[in-house]
């Protein structure tokens, strides 16, 4: 029902900033949580944040809590994540993904994902 497609990734040097898009389809993009994640070179895939389907509620990964602002265009069928201060062990490739449910920081819980975009950030 919902396809999901990132873009905004790129190379930045470190203290530099970024703002990744999530472009969904779908009538109901709406009605879905959304969330990002990460996933570097040799690592496991990693929680970031996410966002309530009514977007009045957010939650962060203690790594990127004051630094990244994640928020949603409901109107544009977009979420953003805006991330400053970037540091080198911020590069990974980030996904999105979206639920019907609720919000979690389980890859599990969620039923769509895009392709990821690459975010590598020069020390």
């Amino acid at each position: 029902q919902v396809q999901l497609v990132e873009s905004g990734g790129g190379l930045v040097q470190a203290g530099g900033s970024l703002r990744l898009s999530c472009a969904g389809s779908g009538r109901t993009f709406d009605a879905y949580s959304m969330a990002w994640f990460r996933q570097a070179p040799g690592k496991e895939r990693e929680f970031v944040a996410a966002i309530a389907w009514t977007g009045t509620g957010t939650y962060y990964a203690g790594s990127v809590k004051g630094r990244f602002t994640i928020s949603r265009d409901n109107a544009k069928n977009t979420m953003y994540l805006q991330m400053r201060s970037l540091k080198p062990e911020d590069t990974a490739v980030y996904l999105c993904a979206a639920t019907n449910i609720y919000p979690t920081p389980s890859g599990r819980q969620y039923d769509y994902w895009g392709q990821g975009t690459q975010v590598t950030v020069s020390s």
